[in-house]
Parts: structure tokens; sequence; C-alpha cells
């Protein structure tokens, strides 16, 4: 079994199973998300695939692009191929939702700023694909689908 990485990241893996929400979105606990880093993320959804590591992750956005039906990954690294990249993953009706809360594309209003979100970031296998066929070589993504509009949170400007 693989050792978790120690301090608040740990400690969320060990915490947070008791708070992940139920399949009707209400929380099992009152106790409070732990606050990750994409790079924390990373680790440590690799650490306990194929489950997820659930938390409040914070992140600036460096990086978007559409892809997969419409999806639209919001990244913390400018390479979306960085193993130490976090990608929130937006389906086409979270985006409708986001632009109407937002007012703007949300790629162009995300673009540059600060963000949390809440959820479970899980590693992702990504295939190579060579004329239009998988190949055997392969790689890892982390990713967090947003569920809910109101589970993402963007930080005021710095003063």
């Amino acid at each position: 079994m693989p050792v978790l990485n120690p301090g608040i990241a740990g400690a969320a893996l060990l915490g947070l199973a008791a708070c992940a929400p139920t399949a009707n979105g209400v929380s099992r606990s009152s106790a409070p998300l732990v606050r990750l880093t994409p790079e924390q993320a990373v680790m440590n959804a690799a650490e306990v695939a194929p489950q997820g590591v659930s938390g409040l992750f914070e992140m600036t956005v460096r990086g978007s692009g559409i892809a997969d039906a419409g999806r639209l990954y919001l990244n913390s690294q400018p390479d979306y191929r960085d193993p130490r990249n976090l990608s929130v993953v937006l389906t086409p009706a979270m985006q409708a939702h986001l632009r109407e809360r937002f007012g703007a594309d949300p790629a162009e209003f995300l673009d540059g700023k600060r963000i949390a979100v809440r959820g479970t970031a899980r590693r992702v296998r990504i295939v190579f694909v060579a004329n239009g066929r998988p190949t055997e070589k392969y790689y890892y993504q982390t990713h967090l689908v947003l569920q809910r509009a109101s589970d993402l949170s963007v930080a005021p400007p710095p003063l």
C-alpha cells in the first residue's frame, strides 16, 4: 500500500473521507475541507489512484483549452502536459452556468485569476493516439470535474 505524503495533504486523505459529498450533495460531516495546492493534488491523487483526493484546491488559472465534446479545461500550469498540472474540468452545461454567473466566457474571465475549487481530484490515464488509433504509450493527468458552479470561487484582485 502506498505511503501518503505527510502534512496537510496526508491529513486531507484521512480526514476528508467522512466529509465527502453524498449522492444527494449533502456533506456527511461539518469538518472543514483541507486546502491543497495543485502539486499536492497531483501527488496525493497518484498515491490513492484510482480513488481521488477531496478538498479545496487553490490555483491560479495559467492556461485553458477546449477538448472532449466541448469540455473546458482550466489548467494550473501553462502546459497542460506538465506533470504538476491540475486541470479543473467544466462540462458545456457548467460553462453555461458560469457564463451566466460571471457575465463572460469562463475561459476568458478566469484566465490569470486565483480560484478555489471544492471537489475531488483524480488521476486520469491519457493514451496517445496515432493515425486515429490508440497506442501503447500513455501518461497521467490530474483532473477535478466541477460538479456545481457554487463549488468554484474567485479570489478578489490584490490591492
